[in-house]
């Protein structure tokens, strides 16, 4: 922001001359301040592409006035768990590290959680969605397979990886990262999700594989079914665990863990710390399990994004939604994500934007699985960079 400028006092007898440079003054000042807020973008620009994989990169590093991060529980401070901040560092095998080679280093949440999840300890983290919990999970995961199969190739894989997601988008993302992550170390995977057939997913567990990505819902019916059998599983995720409590599948979550072996590695990831997740990791989780926070226990949204509230009338919305995409969205060279308050509402804004020459797609339940996964894609890859979702789209499983 540019420096404020106290009100110029009136001077009467100041000439045409000393006025002219005072003005000129306040010119070149107000220029210097507009270079100085343009370069301090670019240096947030360029920090945010050294990022680490995930989202959240070494940009978030742990001093001065950047995000804190706080490592608690039983043998925390024994040195053999400091971070691993490059990934030189994990001293893992290069197929394991694959996934990462288009990064410079861990995140926050991966350095410090890959120490203890190597080990074999019980782990909570709490973390900004976009902070890299994907990988942060998913290299431990690989190794814990590795070291349970002991490099045989020949018998058809069980599950030994169980994460549970609260939504199918989350539970697809997780798959993406996971299947391109185990390529390379031979380890398979499935997601299992509603809102399609069972029978490809069907297919795919009894073909065996090492990793089921799924959503609580989906999951239990194929548990149900006879069809998915988790006694083998030995490493559990829960991520964006109190998003999954929130939407109501504590029941479910609590079913399906109980399908998993006695002896396993639980990993909870969450944005926040509420008691009901408070009290199912002191059911299902090590007594002492290790603790990392990254930021706050108290996240809600990511602080690195702005967010700007407007109040207005209902009859003023797609005009005020219109001139926002005029000004920001003119060249559609940026994703733009609308969210609505209703199903319909979503399929009303899409068509009117369309009528209005905008290329839009749309996200919301009454949608057949087919569609919502075909527009999801399409906003993805860029080629319709601006979609309409109903709010809770992205929650039902």
């Amino acid at each position: 922001m540019g420096r404020k400028l106290p009100a110029e006092q009136a001077e009467p007898r100041s000439s045409k001359k000393e006025k002219k440079n005072k003005k000129d003054k306040k010119r070149k000042l107000a220029a210097e301040a507009a270079a100085t807020e343009e370069a301090v973008a670019k240096s947030s620009k360029k920090k945010r592409a050294e990022d680490g994989p995930g989202g959240g990169g070494a940009g978030e590093a742990e001093n001065g006035a950047e995000k804190a991060v706080a490592v608690t529980g039983k043998g925390s401070e024994d040195p053999k768990y400091a971070a691993r901040r490059s990934f030189s560092a994990a001293e893992l095998p290069s197929q394991v590290l694959d996934c990462c080679k288009e990064f410079a280093r861990p995140s926050p949440i991966q350095a410090h959680s890959w120490p203890f999840l190597l080990d074999g300890r019980d782990l909570i983290g709490i973390a900004a969605t976009g902070s890299g919990k994907t990988i942060a999970f998913g290299v431990p995961a690989l190794m814990h397979i590795r070291k349970k199969v002991g490099g045989k190739t020949g018998k058809k894989a069980v599950p030994r990886c169980l994460v549970l997601s609260p939504t199918r988008e989350l539970a697809q993302q997780i798959a993406d990262v996971l299947s391109e992550a185990g390529t390379p170390c031979g380890i398979n995977s499935v997601c299992l999700y509603g809102g399609t057939s069972k029978g490809p997913q069907i297919a795919a567990l009894k073909s065996g594989v090492d990793i089921v990505i799924g959503t609580p819902g989906r999951m239990k019916d194929l548990i149900e079914m006879g069809v998915c059998n988790l006694n083998e599983v030995s490493f559990v995720v829960l991520d964006e665990a109190d998003r999954m409590l929130d939407l109501g599948f504590e029941p479910e979550v609590r079913a399906i863990l109980s399908q998993t072996s006695s002896v396993r590695q639980m990993v909870m990831f969450s944005a926040t710390w509420p008691l009901a997740v408070h009290k199912l990791a002191q059911e299902f989780m090590d007594p002492n399990p290790i603790k990392v926070v990254i930021g706050s226990e108290d996240l809600a949204a990511n602080h690195d994004v702005m967010q700007i509230v407007e109040v207005l009338d209902d009859r003023s919305r797609d005009s005020r939604l219109l001139a926002l995409l005029d000004k920001y969205h003119k060249a559609q060279s940026n994703r733009v994500l609308v969210f609505v308050l209703y199903k319909k509402e979503a399929a009303r804004v899409e068509t009117m934007l369309q009528r209005r020459g905008w290329k839009a797609v749309s996200v919301h339940g009454d949608k057949a699985q087919h569609d919502r996964t075909k527009a999801l894609s399409l906003f993805k890859e860029g080629k319709c960079p601006l979609m309409v979702s109903f709010f809770q789209s992205l929650s039902y499983n």
